[in-house]
């Protein structure tokens, strides 16, 4: 046998790679939430957040720039998560379709990660409007080394828009 024969590489190969999107993963409660690498445009160690508590957004100096951040937890569990009162975390400052940017506070080091598109599904709209995750858009399952983690996809252009559930 011709010692290049194991170098040799089947060209189908090549198309048979399963397309991947990437996503930055972060937990909210007992939700996996992911926005698309898209969108983000940082992850920053916390920087304090200033509300008047009585709804789920809040502002950020950033830079030169006062960013809105969403109380994600508040948003979707009508209880606020540790984000007044000073516990350290992450922001990821991400951007919406229209180019206004904004915060998510996060408790945990967000995780970047490949989800292969033919496991991503839109969620039923029917579903979104009955739901307080009407800011999901789609779902995926994400392999992960003994387990398989269910991901809500947000939709960046609905996570400033008032609750409607």
């Amino acid at each position: 046998m011709n010692k290049n024969a194991t170098n040799y590489q089947n060209p189908l190969q090549k198309s048979q790679r399963v397309k991947t999107l990437k996503f930055l993963i972060f937990k909210v409660g007992k939700l996996n939430l992911a926005l698309s690498i898209e969108r983000v445009k940082k992850v920053l160690h916390y920087t304090p957040v200033y509300s008047s508590g009585l709804n789920f957004l809040g502002v950020a100096h950033i830079g030169e720039q006062e960013i809105t951040v969403i109380d994600l937890h508040r948003r979707l569990f009508h209880e606020s998560q540790a984000i007044l009162s000073g516990t350290k975390g992450y922001l990821i400052l991400a951007q919406n379709t229209e180019g206004e940017f904004f915060g998510i506070w996060v408790g945990e080091t967000p995780t970047l990660v490949d989800a292969p598109i033919n496991q991503i599904r839109e969620l039923p709209e029917s579903y979104r409007r009955a739901d307080t995750l009407e800011i999901a858009s789609h779902v995926t399952v994400i392999k992960d080394k003994q387990d398989s983690l269910t991901v809500f996809i947000l939709d960046a252009d609905r996570l400033l828009s008032p609750v409607s559930v």
